[in-house]
């Protein structure tokens, strides 16, 4: 039943888009139905579903490790980001629950710290502040971080103190 032809050119189509990068089920049926009946799409992501190459849990987590490791957000961020690209709200949820917003904060606010470790307090501040209000994080985690960047770095300007 699945061998007929316009279900091996959705499946051909679904496997050259997972060659990219991991994709939720909503981008993969998003792409497929560009091309395809709503049924053969439905029926590739059952198929690619069984096989284990489409997961939407397994996605989540490699999102989030992607994140935390190369371009830090805010666990708020991260699930926002999670369900634009159609992930579960409950599954993204949970996917964060164990993210460590002042840590990845302060793994994101150090090298533009250090860059801006000659300007004057008011500069210092106010870029890095916006700086990690995009990337998601609350008032609180910012003022942490900025607390904790300044004394760090004023230790390195003055290493006999």
């Amino acid at each position: 039943m699945n061998d007929t032809e316009p279900f091996q050119q959705a499946r051909a189509a679904a496997l050259r888009f997972l060659t990219y990068r991991p994709r939720t089920e909503a981008e993969v049926r998003s792409r497929l139905r560009r091309n395809f009946p709503p049924q053969t799409a439905d029926r590739v992501i059952d198929d690619l579903k069984e096989r284990g190459l489409l997961d939407d849990a397994m996605f989540a987590r490699l999102w989030r490790d992607s994140r935390e490791t190369l371009r830090p957000r805010s666990a708020w961020a991260i699930k926002r980001e999670l369900i634009a690209k159609g992930v579960d709200d409950g599954l993204a949820a949970e996917t964060v629950q164990d993210v460590d917003d002042e840590e990845s904060a302060y793994r994101a606010a150090l090298s533009p710290a250090r860059r801006l470790r000659g300007a004057d307090f008011p500069t210092f501040h106010r870029r890095l502040w916006g700086y990690l209000r995009r990337r998601g994080f609350s008032d609180s985690v910012c003022r942490h971080t900025l607390d904790r960047l300044r004394t760090e770095l004023a230790g390195e300007d003055h290493p006999h103190q």
